[in-house]
C-alpha cells in the first residue's frame, strides 16, 4: 500500500520530535515516533540519549491500549536487535500495532531491513520512504558512520565577500556578526567533535566550545598536531576532553600534554603528516557521528584532498579584505578548469547581516 497525504503529515510531526534530540543522541540516531489511531495522535515520543528509552517505546507507553490497531510513524526503521534496550519491533508487535510507516531503513548493514522483515512476517503492514530525505538530513552523521566507518565531516568557515578568512597577519576576529557566530555555535552543539589544526591553535588559541547557546554537552576537541607543538597552556585543553592526533614519538612532549588533560592518539603518517583518513576512522570507532572542522586554509585543503569534507558551511560577511588576506582553501595552483573541485549548493540564506551558504562535495 502506498503512502497517503496524512502519512506525510504525521511523519512530519515525528521528524519534529526527532529533532529534539539534535544535541543529545549520539552515538545513536535522532528518532521520533507518533502513534495514530482513527486519525488521532494517541502517543508521541523521541529518543533523548543512548541508554534511555527509544522513541517507539515512549510513544507506546503514552498510547497504552489505544496502540492496538494503530499506525506507528517512525523516522527510522524500528530496531530489531538487543542493544542497551530491547528491540522496538517486539514492542510494536506486542502492542498490536497494525501498520508501521518508516521514513528510512536503518543504514547499519548488519540490521538494515530486518526490522521491516520481522514486522511483515507477523502481518504488520509496513511502508518505507515517507519523507526519507528529511530523515536522512537529520541523521547524516549516523548514516555516514554506519556505511563508511567515519563521521560526517563539515567545515565551518567565516570569510569576507572576497573569500578571505583573515588578514595576512592572521587577525580574524570578528569577520562575521553575532548572529552568524551564534549559528556557528549551534553547529558546534550538534557536533560530537570539533576538529582543528595546530596552526589555528598557535595563531588564535581557540576554545572550540559551545558558548553562545544553551547546550547539554560540549563536543570533544580534536587537534591535528604532527609534532606535538600544542602548548600545555592552550585554551583548547581547558576542561579536558581534548584529543591530540599526532605522528610524533616525542614522549616528553606527549607527557606534558597528558598532564594538561589531553589524550594523545598516535596515527599512521602520510607524507610526514597525520593520515587524515586514519583519523576519520578513529573518530568513527569512538561513535562520533558528526565532526565540524574549524581550522585554516591548510587543514581545509588537506581534508578536501583526502575526500573527507562532506559539507561546507560558509558565512560571508559584507566586507572586502583584499588580495593579500588569507583564503579559504590553501590549494595548489590549477592549470586547467578540469582540475576544479565541484560543489553542490543546497541552501543560501541571510543570517543577520551575513550570507550563509551550505555546499556539499561529491565525496
Amino acid at each position: 500500500m502506498s503512502a497517503t497525504t496524512s502519512d506525510y503529515a504525521f511523519m512530519a510531526q515525528a521528524l519534529r520530535l526527532a529533532e529534539k534530540g539534535l544535541y543529545t543522541t549520539s552515538p545513536n540516531p535522532r528518532v521520533g515516533c507518533v502513534i495514530v489511531n482513527r486519525g488521532q495522535i494517541v502517543g508521541e515520543g523521541w529518543h533523548e540519549k543512548a541508554g534511555k528509552a527509544h522513541a517507539e517505546v515512549i510513544a507506546l507507553q503514552m498510547a497504552g491500549e489505544a496502540a492496538k490497531g494503530a499506525t506507528a510513524y517512525v523516522t527510522l526503521e524500528p530496531c530489531s536487535h538487543f542493544g542497551k534496550t530491547p528491540p522496538c519491533v517486539d514492542a510494536l508487535i506486542a502492542a498490536g500495532v497494525k501498520r508501521v510507516v518508516a521514513a528510512m531503513q536503518d543504514p547499519n548493514p548488519l540490521v538494515s531491513g530486518r526490522g521491516v522483515d520481522k514486522l511483515r512476517a507477523v502481518g504488520v503492514e509496513v511502508v518505507v520512504g515517507v519523507l526519507g530525505d528529511e530523515a536522512l538530513k537529520l541523521n547524516l552523521g549516523f548514516n555516514m558512520r554506519m556505511t563508511t566507518g567515519r563521521p560526517w565531516i563539515r567545515t565551518k568557515i567565516a570569510a569576507s565577500l572576497d573569500g578571505k578568512t583573515a588578514l595576512a597577519n592572521g587577525i580574524s576576529q570578528w569577520i562575521t556578526g553575532e548572529d552568524a557566530r551564534r549559528d556557528g555555535h549551534r553547529l558546534r552543539a550538534r557536533s560530537c567533535a570539533m576538529l582543528t589544526g595546530i596552526g589555528t591553535v598557535l595563531q588564535d588559541d581557540p576554545q572550540l566550545t559551545v558558548r553562545m547557546i544553551d547546550s547539554p554537552r560540549q563536543p570533544i576537541r580534536v587537534v591535528v598536531d604532527n609534532r606535538l607543538d600544542t602548548p600545555p597552556t592552550a585554551r583548547i585543553l581547558n576542561g579536558g576532553g581534548t584529543i591530540i592526533a599526532t605522528i610524533s614519538t616525542d614522549e616528553q612532549k606527549a607527557q606534558r600534554l597528558r598532564d594538561a588533560g589531553a589524550e594523545i592518539v598516535h596515527l599512521p603518517e602520510e607524507g610526514g603528516k597525520v593520515n587524515l583518513a586514519a583519523l576519520a576512522q578513529e573518530l568513527g570507532k569512538r561513535g562520533f557521528n558528526e565532526v565540524t572542522a574549524e581550522g585554516g586554509g591548510k587543514l581545509n585543503a588537506a581534508l578536501i584532498h583526502a575526500g573527507l569534507i562532506d559539507e561546507i558551511i560558509l558565512y560571508q560577511a559584507p566586507m572586502l579584505l583584499g588580495d593579500t588576506a588569507r583564503g579559504l582553501f590553501a590549494l595548489p595552483e590549477m592549470q586547467s578548469l578540469s582540475e576544479k573541485i565541484e560543489l553542490r549548493i543546497s541552501d543560501v540564506r541571510l543570517i543577520g547581516r551575513d550570507l550563509r551558504i551550505i555546499a556539499h562535495t561529491n565525496s
